[in-house]
Parts: structure tokens; sequence; C-alpha cells
């Protein structure tokens, strides 16, 4: 539930179509324990093979780790048609060196996302971990930055680890206990301390824990908590108090001061009275002075603002006012004079610079694109970003705070040629209710003429976006098939105010289904747009959408693709990891009250699921510790049973979505088929 200081790119949910990548690691563990066992130096993984071997000639069979049901065999010609459109990367800033004018950096050479360290802007990138497993972070020693602490968990089951990597002789350290989940580690500013939160107690609590990185026997619990949700945001100037957030949902979080050395939690703010309106609280720095503390929060407002609270008189000061747009990641400098503000407009993240003092707004000259989180350097007068765009995937950039010199250390390569992909356009259709509902809509290039096939792809959360972004393998539906792909945000989106955040709660959770079944009555009014041929798909929240589309509006959609999606609310929150079970609670209802349960129940696509009459392909990671396996098998046996062509496709090293490039590859091989047989045909 924190939201990562770097931007990381490293959650990667590959989501029918396109591989996404989540600005932060979601809370999530595996159903069953990762391996107890953890390697002292990493295991070295050869490069991943371009894709799986045939079964026989002309033929691409399904690696060892992926079960296959209904789906047909997939000829190699096909993959050599596409395989550009799977060639392409993307490189994260994590963090800057404590001295040198160096970045961490998280990309992809062989199949998983890994550490890379780059010394000037175009450098070579320098591999630093090589492991089977994406890295999940990766944090510079702030002392001196000779060692780095990075996370990694075991087949997509977010048991995270924590490990120290000594850049010198090459030596990886397991930090913590090989079991449990490990998450949120924060260097104090000395360096000397490593702040995180652990379920090691109980598996369901995230304890606060202090370590010397440096000397793992150092290893102490600070304070045991209770729910899930706890996250450190930062420490104070002095090393002695953590900032820390407790969450409860995305519409109500609190920040709190810990004393390390006491283990004593004192609240910052006072919870809402019975029926007082909930605030939530996002990311939280420590002043330079130790005085007061920044954060942002939709306290008197309809969004994330960034405000300084006096920690003296509690007086807040809101230092983004004017700016009517969520403020989603924000960064001080080392000396407390400049904040770097990210704000999401529309869809687009764009940097502020504020002068801390004068509260003075200026905006730098960037690049055209989204910019993402942003990391100040300790000594120099950089400020490290990630920009991404429809043309270009996301790199890393540094602003030369003085000068203005914005400089490209990071150039991913894409297979196609980028620079004239489609960028989206702002749609808007009423939805039942009158509301107006936006999504992003991809037109295909001018050579495909007449009206165009389909594709609705869902956004999951619900908490969650569909922003402008580099589209990857969608780009083949737009470039080589002329379909249109549309990426609605029904309500219940971020990045609209805490009114539109709350309109899917509780009882009015089909009112986003409703929403999308206004953009199909808005697709049949469109010259452009073909209403006989639109195919669903979304991933995990967006799964749970597809099928309720598919479920409620059969006769209006050619097919469906759901990956990673709930079938079944009831089960879904019995089944889903305990440090998480609560927090999905909240924003579901609690399915052990018997009139939410029932309710639940009658909502939930597998109560209706003889309603799902066109095809269905179903994707799904063994390892998934938020949505279970059970949620996928019971969908796809149950519409079986009606005769309903189903495809079904099981990873066994994978966990919530595909994170390994050779499983996604094999994942758009099979929708490519599915939707030439299905939507095309």
């Amino acid at each position: 539930m924190s939201i990562s200081r770097s931007f990381p790119a490293l959650s990667v949910l590959c989501v029918p179509l396109v591989c996404l990548v989540s600005p932060a690691i979601a809370r999530g563990a595996p159903l069953t324990p990762a391996s107890t066992a953890a390697p002292a130096r990493p295991a070295v993984s050869a490069a991943a093979p371009a894709r799986p071997a045939s079964a026989e000639p002309g033929k691409i069979a399904p690696g060892e780790n992926l079960v296959a049901q209904g789906i047909p065999n997939i000829p190699s010609s096909l993959a050599e048609q596409v395989d550009r459109y799977t060639e392409f990367r993307s490189a994260a800033l994590l963090d800057w060196h404590a001295t040198r004018r160096e970045m961490l950096i998280a990309t992809r050479f062989a199949d998983t996302p890994q550490l890379h360290l780059l010394q000037r802007p175009g450098g070579a990138r320098k591999q630093l971990t090589f492991y089977h497993d994406r890295v999940a972070s990766g944090h510079f020693n702030k002392g001196g930055g000779d060692t780095v602490v990075f996370s990694k968990d075991t087949g997509g089951g977010e048991f995270f680890q924590l490990y120290r990597h000594d850049l010198k002789s090459g030596e990886t350290t397991l930090l913590t206990d090989g079991k449990s989940r490990n998450v949120d580690p924060v260097y104090s500013k000395s360096g000397k301390l490593l702040s995180y939160n652990s379920t090691r107690r109980n598996g369901k609590d995230t304890d606060f824990y202090v370590i010397d990185p440096e000397h793992p026997a150092t290893d102490r619990l600070v304070v045991q908590v209770t729910g899930g949700g706890w996250s450190t945001l930062d420490w104070s100037p002095d090393d002695r108090t953590l900032l820390v957030r407790e969450y409860v949902s995305v519409n109500e979080s609190y920040p709190w001061l810990l004393d390390v050395a006491s283990g004593r939690l004192s609240p910052l703010v006072e919870r809402p009275k019975d029926g007082g309106e909930k605030i939530a609280y996002g990311e939280g720095r420590f002043a330079r002075d130790g005085k007061g503390v920044y954060f942002t929060t939709d306290r008197e407002s309809e969004f994330q603002r960034l405000a300084y609270l006096d920690l003296k008189t509690r007086a807040y000061t809101y230092l983004t006012a004017a700016i009517s747009w969520d403020v989603e990641s924000f960064d001080l400098s080392h000396d407390g004079k400049t904040l770097c503000v990210v704000t999401n407009e529309d869809g687009i993240g764009v940097l502020h610079l504020l002068d801390a003092q004068k509260k003075t707004e200026r905006r730098p000259a960037v690049p055209a694109g989204s910019v993402g989180g942003c990391i100040f350097h300790q000594k120099t007068r950089d400020l490290g970003f990630v920009l991404s765009s429809a043309r270009s995937p996301l790199d890393a950039y540094s602003l030369d705070l003085t000068t203005g010199k914005v400089e490209r250390w990071s150039e991913s390569e894409t297979a196609v040629n980028s620079e004239k992909m489609p960028e989206p356009q702002v749609i808007r259709w009423p939805s039942f209710d009158g509301k107006n509902i936006s999504g992003l809509y991809y037109r295909p290039p001018a050579r495909f003429t007449g009206r165009h096939p389909v594709i609705i792809n869902i956004h999951g959360g619900p908490e969650g976006q569909a922003r402008p972004s580099f589209l990857g393998r969608n780009n083949y539906w737009l470039n080589e098939l002329g379909v249109a792909v549309i990426f609605p945000n029904v309500r219940g989106s971020t990045g609209y105010g805490k009114s539109f955040l709350k309109l899917d709660n509780g009882e009015h959770r089909e009112d986003s289904v409703k929403d999308i079944g206004a953009l199909i009555s808005f697709i049949a009014t469109q010259p452009d747009l073909d209403k006989d041929r639109i195919m669903i798909t979304g991933g995990s929240y967006g799964g749970y959408m597809t099928l309720a589309v598919a479920s409620t509006y059969s006769d209006r959609i050619r097919c469906s693709l759901d990956v990673v999606g709930i079938s079944n609310f009831v089960s879904f929150l019995e089944h889903t990891e305990a440090y998480r079970r609560d927090l999905r609670r909240v924003e579901y209802g609690d399915e052990r009250d018997p009139k939410m349960r029932a309710f639940l129940t009658g909502i939930s696509p597998l109560t209706r699921a003889d309603r799902i009459k066109k095809p269905l392909f179903v994707v799904q990671g063994k390892n998934d510790p938020r949505v279970p396996v059970s949620e996928a098998e019971q969908i796809v046996a149950t519409v079986r049973k009606g005769n309903t062509p189903v495809w079904y496709l099981l990873a066994k090293d994978e966990g919530h979505g595909f994170a390994k490039k050779r499983n996604a590859d094999f994942q758009f091989y099979a929708t490519l088929l599915f939707v030439k047989k299905y939507l095309l045909s």
C-alpha cells in the first residue's frame, strides 16, 4: 500500500495484450510459502530463448512451466510475424549513488528485470544481479554507496526477501528470514540503519523492523502492529524517529511517528469522529530541520495536495492549492530548499519544482511525455526522474537544477520504430445515470479504412487509472490488424477526485460495469468503430470487470479475455493472503456479514457464469497471492459446462500476472490466435 519513492516500475502485470508496469510493488504473498532457502550468491540465469521450443515442426509448444488447455497449436510462422512487437524494454530509476553521479536502474536483458549500474548519461549498463526472478527494488547505502540493498521474491509469490549486495566483492547476503514477506526498505539519513516491514511474526501483520545491513545480526523488531497496511515513509534527520503510515483503504490512511528506541507510536493526526469524512494521506518526508513533515493528503480537498505540517503547532500549510489535480509523488532536496512534485493531470505526470521557503513554483522544460517519481542526488544538483510516452518506453533522465539541462541516462530499445506510434485521445461518454466517463482511445493508422474492431482494456485496482504510456505488444493490434483499443476509466478510478473514487464502493459495485455497457452503446454511435466486433479484457480487478461484462452484456460482445481476475468475491476474500484480507474487505465489503455475503455472491461472475455465452480466455499465475488460482479454475470449469469455448493458460512460475518475458510472449501468441479466431473472423 505504500507508494514507492523511486517509481521502480517493477510490479509487472502482464494483462491481456500488454505488460503493464506499476509504479509500486503492491502488497501480496503466495498461496504456498516460497522456498525458505535463499542463496548467499545470486544464481546466474541464461538468457531466455526467443520463444518456447517447438513441440513438432512448425509449431510452438508451451514451456514445461505452462499449462495450456483448449488453446490450439501455435504456428511458428505466427511468432515470426509478431516477435518484433515483443522485443522492447524499459528502464526504471531506483536510486542515486550516495557520492558519485551514478544511477541504479532496473531493466531487462534476459527474462526478468534486474539491477544495473549507469555511470554516466547514455553509458553502458552494468548488470549487478542475475536471478531467474525479477528484482523488485534497489537502494544504495546512503552512507557511502558501496553496497546495495534489494528485494526479490520467488515465482511471483511476493514473499519478498531483502539482500545486501557488495559492489566491490560481488557477494550477496540474505538479510531477512527467507520465508516471510519483507517490504518498504528505507535507509536512515546517516545510512547506518534500514527500516522495513515484515509479516515474520504471524504472516498477517506488517510489523516494523530496523537493521544495520552491514551487520545482519543487528536486525530487531521495533514494534508490533495490527493490520497489513503499515509502511515506512521516512527517517528523521537524527535517525531517531520514523514517519510511518497506517493504510486502511484508498480513502482512509493515517500518518504516525515511531520512536525507534522505545517503539512508541504517536499519531500525527486525529481520526475522524463517527460519521466524519475519512481522509487519505500518501507519501511523507521530514523537513530537513526535523520541525515538520511534508505529505500528500486529500484533507479539505477533492484531490491529494502537498501539505506541510508543523510538528509543534500542528498547523497545516498547503503548497499546491492552486493545482486541481492529485499530487502523486514528491521528493525533498537534501538541503531542504527545493521540492520536486509530480502531479497527475488528466493522466499525464507533470513535473513541478517548488521553493520550500518562498512557496514559489516553476515548471522545468522536460521532453514530451509523462513524468514519474523524482529523486534528488545527495551531493550534486541533479534531479532524477523517469519519463514515458506512447512513442517511448520508460527511461531514466536527470535535470540540472541550476542550468535546466536535461540528460537521458538510458535509452531502451524497441524492435519496432516507435516514432509514429499513435498517440491516444481522451474520449468521454454519458453513463446510465448521466455521469460522464472518460477513457483513452488509440486509433489505428489511416490506412485501415472502414469500421475498426474494438478491444476494451479495463485497468486493475480498482484504485487504478488508465494513463498514456508505451503500449508494447498492444501496438500490434493497432499497426498490423487495424484494431482500435480503448482504455476506460470507469467510476472508482483514481485521478479524478475522491468523490469519483468512492462511486463504486459497496452496493454500487456494479455501477462501474454499467459504465462499460454505456461505452458499448457509445461505440455503436461512432462511424469509425464496429459495434459488432468488440472484445473485453482486463487484469486483476479488470479481470473481474471483464467477467462481469461478459456475463451482463454477452449479446453485445464477441469474446473476452480475463487475466488473474476475481470470479467470486466471497471465495476471493476468504482465500486472498491474510495480510491483505482486511484491506480488501474495506473496498469490497465484509463477506462474514450475512447480508453483505449474499450481495457479493449475487454480483459475482461465477454466480452468473451460465450467461457467459461468448468465447472466454483465462490467464492465471499459480503463485498469485492476491487473486488465488482457484478463482480462475472455478470460472473455467463452470463456463465450460455451458459448452462455451474456454481457453486456459496457467503459469506455474508466476504470480499476479506474467513477469517473465518467455511466458508473456507465449501469452501474446495465444492471445493473437484468440483475437483472430473470435474477434476478427
